[in-house]
Parts: C-alpha cells; sequence; structure tokens
C-alpha cells in the first residue's frame, strides 16, 4: 500500500512527462546496466535495471526482479548485464530487417568493475562457477564484436532510477537525462 501511494504521488506531480524523441539523432546506441543486490526483502532476489539509446533518444528500458538469488552484487550486475546484452542483440537484428546502418560494438556502460572483469577475464570462471551458464552470454557478446563495455560512476548511471529509490535531486538529473520532458513547462 504504501509504495502504490508513493506512485500515484509521483504520477500526480508529474501529469505532463514524456519522452521525447529528436529528429536529429546519431545512428549509434548506448546503454546503461544496473542492479540493486537482494533488495526484496521477502526472497532477497535483487532488481535488474537497465535502458537503451538509440542517439540521444531512449527506445528501451526494463525494471525487473532476477528470477533467481544472486549470490554477491557481482553476480546480480552480471545477470544486469547479459540481460541487456539480449536486449541489444534482438535491437541489433531489429536494425537490420530495417536496413538501419548502426555502428558496432555498442557501448554499453556499467557501475560494476567486478561484473566488466568479469565479462573481460576468462580467467576468473574458477571463482564463478556459481554463476549460470547463461550468465556467460555477456561474454560471447564481447567477443561477437555486439558490445563494448565500459565503466560508468554510479553517480553517472542512468539506470539507477530502474533499480532503487534515489533522492529528489539525483531522480530529477536521471529523468531529465532520460529524455523525458514536462510538455506543461515551457522551453
Amino acid at each position: 500500500m504504501q509504495a502504490a501511494r508513493r506512485i500515484l504521488r509521483y504520477l500526480k506531480g508529474a501529469p505532463g512527462l514524456g519522452l521525447f524523441y529528436s529528429t536529429h539523432n546519431d545512428h549509434n546506441i548506448q546503454a546503461f546496466s544496473d542492479s540493486d543486490w537482494a533488495t526484496c526483502q521477502i526472497s532477497r532476489k535483487s532488481i535488474t535495471g537497465y535502458c537503451v539509446f538509440f542517439g540521444k533518444s531512449l527506445i528501451s528500458w526494463k525494471s525487473k526482479k532476477q528470477s533467481t538469488v544472486s549470490r554477491s552484487s557481482t553476480e546480480a550486475e552480471y545477470r544486469a548485464l547479459a540481460s541487456l546484452a539480449c536486449e541489444l542483440q534482438w535491437i541489433k537484428y531489429l536494425c537490420d530487417d530495417l536496413c538501419l546502418n548502426i555502428q558496432v560494438p555498442f557501448c554499453t556502460f556499467s557501475d560494476s568493475e567486478s561484473a566488466i572483469q568479469l565479462a573481460k577475464n576468462p580467467s576468473f570462471h574458477e571463482r564463478t562457477k556459481h554463476i549460470e551458464v547463461d550468465c556467460h552470454l555477456i561474454r560471447i557478446k564481447i567477443q561477437d564484436g555486439l558490445i563494448l563495455l565500459s565503466h560508468v560512476p554510479s553517480s553517472c548511471q542512468l539506470a539507477n532510477c530502474f533499480t532503487k529509490a534515489l533522492y529528489p535531486n539525483p531522480f530529477h538529473q536521471n529523468v531529465y537525462k532520460l529524455g523525458l520532458v514536462n510538455i506543461y513547462d515551457p522551453p
């Protein structure tokens, strides 16, 4: 009930917010991935969040509880990256079908340096056997040249608003960076 009230308060305060899609866009894809480890008080499952931009326009986003419990924050971040990699592969297929010339690899940002190192370094394998096999998908997508993983500080992580409650100032900064505009505010 408390969460429902919070959502209703947000919706009441932002009736004119919507996504803006510019006609002048670069033909490149950028993606941000994040997770919040063991967030659920009942099941201790983590939350996956990501957002994908085509140029400066937000085209895809997700916030979802992970299906299994992660034993570490690195594992939770890695699962979020794997989920994002599947989304990016689907977007690549869609762009190919639409005959859009999109530059690969896609710039993909995560605030977890350990997950990035795990994806780039196969020698970590012995210490990560508890991570499911399908999570190693991200390593294959790096090798195939679909994505290029980069670190972004948590303060600049745009997917934060999909995974955790933020204070008002960082939340409004993220909303602005996601491309949400208020139609009732003058430009």
